[in-house]
């Protein structure tokens, strides 16, 4: 069960507010620019931000218990990092207006923004533990919304192009950062799929498209503590279970989007997933025992042909 968490001390508030208000200048200055735009057909194009809608996300920093002082910095970096996140989200919003399908800017703009707050709002989450009770259901503050202009006709337009963050992403934000209970949900939820999702990178494979391969994790780890051993399980299990998935995607989508979709729509975000659930097993062996590092290096994944 998640507790209502007490408000965020205003100073950090009135920091991030005015990261906000740097950020939508520069929207504003982008859309103004946009609307003088032609493409690449010479057609002069009217979409402006005002036309594509904006992405808006729950507010993290209102939502924090005090900082403790040795977490202060880790959960600022992050902070500024949603932000971030936020900013190119709403910049793909705009590069990919009049491409692809009806559901691209859920699955390759939303989706891919969700997973990564999840691992930020997690890695905040985990600063704040350290010294003092970690703040429980920031995931909920994830998920994201298209605003007016763009929800009626930006879902239908915008496309698979080489910004996508990730095609066919919809539904997998929970994988990214999620917690132990949760990893080890779709995990189990992810083993009906996976045989099938394996059986289709081996068939794409066969047909010319390659396959995706990724470092093994598990012979990088040092010896782990029993009361760890449950919980890295689960987190390997997941990292078979992204493999597998991102497989698949890979044989799904043959033929959509640019020279760069692979890279930006499937393994791109596959490593984010890697990073959080990897992050997560260093975490689990680090509460008995050293914690392992450098087991970021494993997060990148490779085609082969």
């Amino acid at each position: 069960m998640s507790r209502a968490l007490p408000k965020y001390n205003k100073r950090r508030v009135a920091i991030i507010g005015g990261a906000a208000a740097v950020a939508l200048t520069g929207a504003i200055v982008a859309g103004t620019a946009l609307a003088g735009e032609t493409s690449k057909s010479a057609t002069p194009t009217a979409r402006t931000l005002a036309d594509v809608g904006s992405i808006t996300c729950p507010d993290v920093a209102s939502q924090l218990p005090e900082i403790p002082a040795t977490a202060q910095a880790e959960v600022d970096r992050n902070l500024t990092l949603l932000q971030t996140q936020i900013d190119e989200a709403n910049k793909r919003l705009v590069d990919t207006v009049g491409q692809g399908g009806k559901n691209f800017v859920q699955n390759a703009i939303l989706g891919p923004l969700e997973d990564k707050r999840i691992a930020t709002v997690n890695r905040i989450a985990t600063a704040i533990g350290r010294t003092a009770d970690k703040p429980q259901g920031l995931d909920a503050l994830a998920p994201c919304t298209l605003n007016a202009g763009g929800a009626a006709d930006t879902g239908e337009e915008a496309g698979a192009g080489a910004e996508a963050g990730a095609g066919a992403e919809a539904g997998a934000g929970a994988e990214a950062g999620a917690t132990p209970s949760e990893a080890a949900s779709e995990a189990a939820g992810g083993a009906e799929d996976t045989g099938n999702a394996q059986g289709a990178g081996d068939a794409g494979e066969a047909a010319g498209t390659g396959a995706i391969s990724c470092p093994d994790v598990a012979s990088q780890l040092p010896a782990i503590p029993a009361t760890a051993q449950a919980e890295v399980d689960r987190n390997l299990a997941l990292l078979d279970t992204q493999l597998a998935e991102a497989n698949k995607r890979l044989v799904d989508t043959v033929g959509q989007g640019g020279q760069n979709f692979v890279q930006n729509a499937i393994l791109g975000p596959l490593a984010d997933k890697r990073k959080s659930t990897i992050d997560r097993i260093a975490i689990s062996i680090g509460r008995t025992a050293e914690k392992p590092q450098g087991l970021d290096s494993l997060a990148a994944c490779t085609l082969t042909q």
